[in-house]
């Protein structure tokens, strides 16, 4: 499997990975990137489409996130479902 910004998921998921293994490969990338806080981001599958809810506390943190997800199911496959919760100053 190939990770890159021309994927096309709908072409790979008939291949047998399964929704599971496509929310786990983008949760272990999130985790894995030390510049954001996944902790309060969820993803979930809506057929082909991820979906990433939750929270995000630095507006940096909403673009890399995607970014993640994108490289892995391709960008037109990704819905961005985050809240901002940005500390006070």
């Amino acid at each position: 499997m190939k990770f890159g910004p021309n994927n096309n998921h709908e072409e790979r998921c008939p291949q047998g990975h399964s929704s599971a293994a496509t929310i786990a490969t983008i949760e272990a990338a999130l985790s894995a990137e030390p510049d954001i806080d996944s902790s309060a981001i969820e993803v979930r599958m809506l057929g082909p489409v991820v979906l990433l809810e939750g929270y995000i506390t630095k507006p940096a943190d909403r673009e890399r996130a995607i970014s993640l997800a994108a490289m892995i199911v391709g960008w037109d496959n990704v819905q961005d479902r985050m809240l901002s919760r940005f500390p006070t100053q």
